[in-house]
């Protein structure tokens, strides 16, 4: 299905599809249910092995990811004034 197949079965613009799939955060979530819906892609998942499987692998994930991006400043705060 092309991206104009799916933005018009969803009534957007192609730019709000290419947000979308960005992951903008400025997105409507109403309007990422249904062109998910429409993509066919699962979003909730009622089977409870199937959730337990994959909070499970997102934890190996998030063990290999740094715990910030930032490095803490080491400057000292001069307030002798």
């Amino acid at each position: 299905m092309s991206t104009l197949n799916v933005a018009e079965r969803a009534g957007i613009s192609r730019g709000l599809l290419r947000r979308i799939e960005a992951g903008d955060p400025g997105c409507a979530i109403g309007t990422v249910f249904e062109v998910a819906a429409i993509a066919g892609v699962r979003l909730f998942d009622a089977d409870h092995v199937a959730i337990s499987q994959a909070i499970e692998s997102n934890r190996e994930v998030m063990t290999l990811l740094p715990k910030s991006i930032r490095a803490p400043r080491a400057e000292e705060v001069k307030d002798d004034f």
